[in-house]
């Protein structure tokens, strides 16, 4: 009787695995984009080595003058050295600097609690506690009272005031917006109505325009000799406007549902509340995980548009320190600062959604 002894697996070629076998099928899977790849890598080859050199190898990041800054023709980062509290505070008083750094440190201890809590049994009334206090918190911190010095919204500026804008419309909007999108999809005709035109108007008129009529128009609403805060009717505008965005987003989850998910929440007699909340709901958000970062994303950016009505957010503060006689022509520089603080803001928060995707995913995977 024969005895078959097992021999050896052999290697596969080194061109189906490893770096050799990626590059195949990413870079180079046939003619056309290969010829891409190389085009590609000649760009980078022109662009990348000058703005290395600008950017790092000659610039200046030693304490000199204007003058004398940037004169090997790199970028003058003592400029941003010189000016970074203006772009991270504003107007803030110096001397009240630790408010804001307060505010800042208690979002990352309530981010890393609610993130961390996921085993205990009373889960959902911690977070909803501390998105509720927070914000309490973080408005008496930063203007004041209650034993601090009051700092008037006309003072805040910089980074900080676009985070809060940003992160204000983004807490306001977002439940304003679910409601919106279940009055879109209500059965009665009134509610329906009533969110599609308001859904429809806003959407058919720019930022910029909402803000000039919370700025200029919502006073007139008022009774004579009530004053309303700029930054609040700021604040006000921006969320009307991206609850309307946030509605059609989480709209389009609600549509994507199968309708046996409706019908299997009837047969087990739930209500209109419970089968809203319990089951339409979080799997229309979690369809719309991806939408919704994006609306944020959008809003994150149009901040910069509050310029217009007088609030002077981290991108207005470059034409504010440049007009300094003492740094004069930096503007290069602080719209490069600027453009690379928004880009590590917003390239987080769609890393962040994307982690949301795959622990909120429910798809089994082979």
């Amino acid at each position: 009787m024969a005895v078959f002894e097992q021999q050896p697996s052999k290697r596969p070629p080194s061109r189906q695995t490893g770096a050799v076998r990626w590059l195949k099928e990413n870079l180079f899977a046939d003619i056309a984009s290969g010829m891409l790849t190389i085009f590609a890598v000649y760009l980078l080859y022109l662009s990348v080595p000058p703005l290395a050199d600008w950017m790092f190898f000659d610039a200046t990041f030693a304490q000199v003058s204007n003058d004398q800054c940037g004169q090997e023709g790199g970028a003058c980062w003592r400029y941003i050295f010189e000016k970074i509290n203006l772009f991270a505070y504003g107007f803030y008083p110096p001397e009240e600097y630790w408010r804001p750094q307060l505010v800042l440190a208690l979002a990352v201890v309530f981010f890393w609690l609610a993130k961390s809590l996921h085993q205990l049994t009373h889960k959902t009334k911690i977070i909803i506690t501390l998105i509720v206090s927070y914000p309490l918190i973080a408005f008496i911190l930063l203007y004041g009272g209650f034993g601090l010095e009051v700092v008037e919204t006309h003072k805040w500026g910089g980074l900080m005031l676009t985070i809060v804008i940003a992160a204000v419309g983004i807490v306001a909007s977002f439940p304003l917006g679910i409601l919106l999108a279940l009055g879109r999809q209500s059965e009665m005709k009134i509610i329906k109505s009533l969110s599609i035109i308001y859904i429809e108007f806003i959407r058919g008129v720019p930022l910029i325009t909402i803000l000039f009529m919370a700025s200029v128009m919502l006073p007139l609403f008022f009774s004579a000799g009530m004053d309303v805060d700029k930054l609040l009717r700021a604040l006000i505008g921006i969320t009307l406007f991206q609850a309307a965005y946030i509605a059609e987003v989480v709209r389009g989850g609600l549509q994507a549902i199968p309708k046996g998910q409706y019908e299997a929440a009837d047969a087990i007699g739930l209500n209109f509340i419970q089968k809203t909340t319990l089951i339409i709901l979080p799997q229309a958000l979690k369809i719309s995980i991806p939408n919704i970062v994006g609306s944020f994303i959008s809003l994150f950016k149009d901040t910069t548009l509050v310029l217009i009505i007088g609030l002077f957010d981290i991108l207005s503060m470059v034409n504010l320190t440049t007009s300094d006689e003492n740094w004069l022509g930096r503007e290069t520089e602080g719209y490069v600062f600027v453009t690379i603080v928004m880009w590590v803001i917003l390239y987080s928060m769609s890393r962040y959604s994307k982690k949301l995707e795959v622990r909120f995913s429910t798809e089994h995977k082979n």
